[in-house]
């Protein structure tokens, strides 16, 4: 079975060997349902991160 990983862009669920992009921040590496979202994430990361750090 293969690993699921969320979208933090758009939320989206997926299986982490279809992503069609991915993102290395801080040490971490995340999984993109579209290069769109990818994009997005890059130009403001800590947006999208910044519940990683609450928990």
């Amino acid at each position: 079975m293969a690993e699921k990983v969320k979208d933090l862009v758009c939320g989206m669920e997926f299986d982490k060997d279809s992503a069609s992009g991915t993102f290395e921040y801080k040490g971490k590496i995340y999984y993109f349902c579209s290069l769109g979202c990818r994009d997005k994430f890059a130009k403001e990361p800590d947006k999208y991160t910044a519940h990683e750090r609450k928990e």
